[in-house]
């Protein structure tokens, strides 16, 4: 996908959000540890939250903000994501599950953060700063409920 504009950005999130649910969906299953299989469940439905989270952002920014032009992204490390239809988490145990998927967030929270900084609208920069939040919130709760899980 080329993303041009912050719509597109946003489109982008929502899809490797949408691909990480459904990898982790479909690798539960063939995940012979059990605490990781349950994680994998976990993980996909949270995973789906935040698309349905970023679905809502995009419904409220302005028109003028998602059509705004990003000049700079090609600049940043960009967030890779495995096909979706990849199930290598079914071979991957629970930490190394929870470090993949942390490491997948830090990612999209630096990429917001990054554009924040460089945005040239004050709206862009607070749908960047807004989506960035979301973001770290959501890897707080979800590493609160990893911790009780491995606590388990």
């Amino acid at each position: 996908m080329e993303i041009k504009t912050f719509e597109d950005l946003i489109d982008w999130v929502r899809d490797m959000h949408r691909f990480l649910a459904r990898s982790m969906h479909e690798s539960a299953d063939g995940n012979t540890d059990e605490q990781a299989s349950a994680l994998l469940t976990y993980l996909a439905d949270h995973e789906q939250e935040l698309v349905r989270i970023t679905d809502e952002f995009e419904r409220q920014a302005e028109q003028k903000t998602l059509k705004t032009r990003l000049y700079d992204y090609m600049k940043h490390k960009p967030v890779k994501v495995n096909d979706p239809a990849d199930t290598h988490f079914a071979s991957l145990g629970f930490e190394e599950i929870c470090a993949e998927i942390f490491r997948f967030h830090d990612q999209v929270i630096d990429l917001y953060d990054s554009l924040a900084g460089k945005a040239e609208i004050m709206e862009a920069k607070d749908l960047m700063d807004s989506l960035k939040k979301m973001e770290e919130n959501e890897a707080m709760r979800l590493a609160r409920q990893v911790a009780s899980t491995r606590d388990m």
